[in-house]
């Protein structure tokens, strides 16, 4: 038997757009979690029984941007590949951008905001940096690069569009992208 209250379901997401919000109003380092927890509408004791510090926090806030891009290989390593940038693109032109830059200085600054980050993403990597090497192993992508290196370069010049140039990340510029990364596609040659 079950004790207390059930879960909010709405908590969770409450608690994640309040801290959203108040990082993009305040940066990491302005970021409270007793303000959290009012713009939020929730007790303090509910969200520090979640999230015990805003470094916690701020991993959730990262984890919830990394599963609005869900990554299931279908097989087909290029459209695998182009709705991926797709959908990263995608997530980071709806998120404000600031956001994103006090997300990448917190887990520059913090320990434990860094160490589940680069976790978080590591698992990410990994799957996606498998299904370029299938498509090496299928000869639709050069067999000299290093996978990792090729999907670094897939997604690092989102973020250095995002964070340093301004320019657009649009659809015509992911193709394009993909097209400069894996080569043209064989299928429409």
């Amino acid at each position: 038997m079950v004790r207390g209250r059930p879960r909010d379901a709405g908590v969770e997401a409450r608690v994640i757009e309040a801290a959203m919000a108040e990082m993009q109003a305040r940066g990491y380092d302005g970021l409270s979690v007793d303000r959290v927890a009012d713009r939020a509408g929730v007790a303090k004791t509910t969200l520090y029984r979640r999230w015990p510090s805003k470094a916690e926090l701020v991993v959730a806030m990262i984890t919830g941007l990394r599963a609005a891009v869900p990554f299931d290989p279908s097989g087909d390593p290029r459209r695998d590949l182009t709705d991926l940038v797709t959908g990263i693109a995608t997530t980071l032109s709806a998120v404000p951008t600031t956001l994103i830059a006090d997300l990448a200085a917190a887990a520059a600054r913090e320990p434990r905001v860094r160490e589940s980050v680069r976790a978080l993403w590591g698992e990410r990597h990994a799957a996606v940096t498998a299904v370029v090497g299938q498509a090496q192993a299928d000869g639709l992508v050069p067999g000299h690069a290093s996978p990792a290196v090729l999907v670094d370069q897939l997604v690092g010049p989102l973020y250095y569009r995002l964070l340093v140039t301004g320019e657009p990340i649009d659809s015509a510029y992911v193709r394009e992208l993909v097209h400069s990364t894996l080569g043209p596609d064989p299928e429409k040659s």
